[in-house]
């Protein structure tokens, strides 16, 4: 009888990477990272009012060189213009990220956006109930441990 293999896991990105690959191919994304790095790429002002849809890419010439994409923007209602106004800014922006001129325009669709909600930060706990789960800890020396041990002792007694 053999013995059995050890589990080795793989991480989820690893796994989902082809999927996701595909997926952003569909829309004109040769890289995720455009989509994912929004904010750093456009900085934050333009970011919290836009995020690329996708990538449209002329259909090539034979014998000519690759034409330049339209990167297609949805952007939130008034500040349209306002980042329209900001349209040579944001493809330098976008193509130095590539390393080429890849992009040669930018085209806006106005529309909410899908907000990605990032983690909420759970409130801190309660003095007084810090102060109850202190009062147990009287053995620990350590002044910043025991304070951090009471604090961690509230919150899990909060949830």
């Amino acid at each position: 009888m053999s013995k059995p293999r050890p589990i080795s896991a793989k991480p989820l990105s690893l796994l989902l990477n082809d999927i996701f690959a595909e997926a952003y191919a569909k829309q004109g994304f040769a890289a995720r990272e455009l989509v994912t790095r929004w904010a750093e790429i456009a900085g934050p002002e333009v970011a919290a009012h836009s995020e690329p849809l996708k990538m449209q890419w002329p259909r090539p010439v034979e014998g000519q060189p690759q034409e330049p994409a339209t990167l297609v923007l949805r952007v939130e209602g008034p500040m349209a213009l306002e980042i329209q106004h900001s349209a040579d800014v944001i493809l330098e922006r976008v193509n130095r990220f590539f390393g080429w001129s890849a992009v040669g325009k930018l085209a806006f669709r106005q529309a909410p956006l899908s907000r990605r909600t990032g983690p909420v930060r759970p409130r801190p706990p309660d003095a007084k109930a810090v102060a109850k789960v202190a009062e147990t800890l009287g053995g620990i020396e350590d002044e910043r441990l025991r304070e951090a041990l009471a604090r961690l002792g509230a919150a899990i007694k909060r949830n």
